[in-house]
């Protein structure tokens, strides 16, 4: 997670504090719901969802409301300041999205209330995928939120730049060194355009981490980041090095774009609604939701995208089996610890988990389901060209490590992938202070040395 200077805490907090009125306890009979809006003002997709949900909650319970209070904030700022809402009954939320990356913090903290009275009675709970439960499941074992989506994370590439590049428009690369010389012919044929984007760098936050560094991490051996068997986090590691070293060589040789753009916060927004739609960025690594962006009611719909994008897996570092990587993450609903209408608020989790609205919401935001139900339903199935691609994609997938710990091991990677995008440090040093920052945060029993 992206550090966040004081001035900003006491900034959201005040608006947290605006934006909540009186606190969730003030009317008994009304539901507040907490979302991130997105910055693109041309992107409302979540907004649209519940303005729907909304209507039906207040149909089907008379006398009942509900009241959205959308965030307009980037992911990180996102995360503190639903944190400062939660902190306090007259500020919280009844119920909140939350980012699976986030969730066992916010537990850890007290902020969220555990959901396992309720999931016992509910029908649906079943139809969920075991690798969907487990992420928002905590270290005590209890379950703090119901998933609503899912996601993977591969290889976009630009088949038209490719054909000037005398690359196949089938594209598999097999190594990591696949990917780079593919970049490196699209930088020597095709001038002006970037050849190859990973993200790095604290302007991305955990985008960084975790579609960028660690797909590649993943890549390099079993469990490269946390040792479960161990319970210790891993320092001093090969794959780690071999890790940064790819990123390094991404800018070093300039594949990449121009430092300053990489580090941008709003770079995610750039590729998918300039770069790629533009023809200015021959290779993203990126996730499943990307087509959503272009689709006819999208925010910058694109009609050729489907022609002229191809989609590849990320290989492992030197194709060893299963040859491919992908992480998934997502969010969850969840009820605010501090919430005085728990009961209330898990009908509103129920509706908005009803099989159709289910299957609406991940058609709609691009998602890959992580119901049965959902993921063999035929609107699902034909929702977006390059869904049943990704969706396979699903069983080769990893997780990150789901403890409280692991947003200070986020910052610790953007850091140490910053200072080599940038060329303030080798990768050898790099890698030393990641490790030194590791075993601060961890303390020395948690931590492995390989």
């Amino acid at each position: 997670m992206r550090p966040t200077r004081p001035v900003l805490l006491v900034a959201l907090s005040a608006l947290a504090l605006t934006s909540c009125g009186s606190g969730s306890g003030d009317d008994p009979d009304t539901v507040k719901v907490a979302y991130q809006r997105s910055t693109d003002n041309k992107v409302r997709i979540m907004d649209a969802y519940l303005a729907g949900i909304k209507k039906q909650f207040e149909r089907t319970y008379q006398g009942k409301k509900l009241r959205l209070l959308p965030v307009q904030a980037s992911q990180d700022d996102y995360y503190t300041k639903i944190q400062q809402m939660m902190r306090s009954p007259k500020t919280a939320p009844d119920l909140v999205r939350e980012d699976t990356f986030l969730i066992n913090a916010d537990i850890k903290s007290g902020y969220l209330r555990p959901l396992d009275d309720k999931l016992a009675a509910w029908k649906h709970w079943d139809r969920f995928a075991a690798s969907a439960k487990a992420s928002a499941r905590a270290e005590d074992g209890r379950t703090y939120g119901v998933p609503d989506g899912t996601d993977t994370r591969g290889l976009w590439f630009n088949k038209e730049l490719f054909a000037r590049a005398g690359l196949p428009a089938d594209w598999r690369p097999r190594t990591w060194n696949d990917v780079l010389d593919a970049a490196r012919a699209v930088k020597r044929a095709v001038p002006g355009v970037i050849p190859l984007n990973v993200y790095t760098g604290k302007g991305a936050g955990e985008g960084a981490a975790m579609q960028g560094f660690e797909m590649l991490l993943y890549g390099t051996g079993a469990d490269p980041l946390y040792d479960p068997a161990a319970k210790k986090w891993r320092a001093g590691t090969t794959g780690f090095r071999d890790s940064l070293e790819f990123v390094r060589t991404v800018f070093a040789e300039k594949l990449g774009p121009q430092p300053s753009d990489a580090l941008d916060p709003n770079i995610s927004t750039r590729v998918a609604g300039e770069w790629i739609p533009e023809g200015k960025l021959a290779i993203a690594l990126d996730g499943s939701w990307l087509g959503k962006y272009w689709q006819p009611d999208g925010s910058r719909p694109w009609p050729q995208w489907s022609r002229v994008m191809g989609r590849a897996a990320f290989p492992t570092q030197d194709g060893r089996d299963p040859g491919r990587v992908s992480l998934s993450g997502g969010w969850t609903w969840s009820i605010s610890a501090r919430s005085t209408k728990a009961d209330l608020a898990w009908q509103l989790v129920e509706l908005l988990q009803s099989p159709e609205n289910a299957t609406d919401w991940t058609v709609r935001d691009g998602q890959i389901a992580v119901r049965d139900d959902v993921a063999a339903n035929d609107r699902y199935r034909s929702s977006m060209p390059g869904v049943e691609f990704f969706t396979g994609l699903v069983k080769d997938t990893h997780y990150r490590p789901a403890l409280p710990v692991y947003p200070q091991v986020s910052s610790a990677i953007q850091e140490a992938m910053e200072s080599v995008t940038t060329g303030d440090a080798s990768t050898e040093r790099a890698a030393r202070r990641y490790d030194e920052r590791l075993r601060s945060i961890a303390g020395a029993d948690g931590v492995k040395t390989s």
